[in-house]
């Protein structure tokens, strides 16, 4: 059997190896390549005697998943799977299995880095202190005692509300799914909007939520509430978002994904709007995070080879 890992996983190769050797039979033939492309022809090239890919955002379109012929399973070392031609991968029988789990604290963390950094100014700061400048105008705000906003409550927003509530806010979420959440309140999605001081994204892109925080959700909010997104980017609507941020309809905005995967143009709505902090999709990204992911990847291929699949998502 081939696997190929088509793109960088984010690990040291002698780290991706030894987690490869550990977990898969000898018998496995391993071709990982530690260089990006995105042309279909070079991925089809790449992926055409692959028995497995290994992949984790770059698209594959039907055109790359049809034209890599021997393959039978996608590795997918990502959570989301809106990148990958799942229609055609139905059609060709290939089993996808998603990495779901691994960046939980790394998520979890940058929500809150975002946030710190917004409610204390801590990007003006450094500026203004290195202009031999002083905190005037740039007095914040605590966390202690805000009402904190969780949109979706899987693995990462009960996480998030977790946390919240040791920093002394009081929390309440929307979601698909009500948990039995200790100290959380369910509430409906207007009344979260309308009641909080911050809103932190958890959900998944689909259909229900494509533009979930739209120009009509986000009249809803405060105008002293701050939003966090670190979920998936069409969740917003940029164009609503920097509309409220410039005309102070909200007071500030965070945001570490977008429409499309980075680099963003500079051109963007979003990068010109007052009081926003923007990150490169980078909320998973830790060292621990991409090792775990790793782990969790080949894992996904073994027991798919033993025929026990783990994390399918088709």
């Amino acid at each position: 059997m081939k696997l190929v890992i088509i793109e960088p996983l984010g690990v040291e190769e002698d780290k991706l190896m030894e987690i490869a050797h550990k977990t898969l039979p000898d018998s496995v033939e391993i071709v990982s390549y530690q260089n990006r492309v995105t042309d279909t022809e070079s991925l089809i090239k790449r992926g055409c005697d692959a028995d497995v890919i290994m992949v984790v955002n770059l698209p594959l379109n039907a055109e790359v998943i049809k034209g890599c012929k021997n393959l039978k399973m996608l590795a997918v070392a990502f959570t989301g799977i809106d990148h990958i031609a799942m229609e055609t991968c139905n059609e060709q029988g290939i089993t996808v299995c998603n990495c779901a789990g691994y960046s939980n604290a790394a998520v979890s963390d940058l929500v809150f880095g975002l946030l710190i950094s917004l409610y204390r100014n801590i990007i003006s700061c450094n500026e203004v202190v290195r202009k031999e400048g002083t905190k005037d105008g740039l007095v914040g705000f605590e966390l202690e005692g805000k009402k904190f906003g969780v949109i979706g409550t899987g693995a990462i927003g009960s996480r998030v509300a977790n946390i919240a509530q040791a920093f002394g806010c009081e929390v309440y979420a929307y979601s698909r799914t009500v948990k039995d959440l200790t100290g959380v309140q369910y509430v409906s999605l207007e009344d979260l909007l309308s009641v909080c001081d911050i809103i932190s994204l958890h959900v998944p892109l689909n259909d229900d939520t494509k533009a979930l925080i739209n120009a009509d959700n986000i009249a809803l909010m405060k105008p002293e509430a701050v939003l966090i997104n670190t979920a998936r980017g069409p969740v917003v609507d940029s164009e609503a978002l920097a509309e409220a941020l410039n005309n102070g309809k909200i007071a500030g905005a965070a945001v570490d994904v977008f429409e499309n995967e980075p680099p963003i143009s500079k051109e963007h709505p979003l990068l010109h709007a007052k009081n926003l902090i923007a990150t490169p999709h980078a909320a998973f990204a830790t060292k621990e995070a991409l090792v775990k992911r790793a782990i969790i990847d080949f894992d996904n291929v073994k027991y798919w080879m033993e025929g026990n699949p783990r994390n399918v998502m088709n």
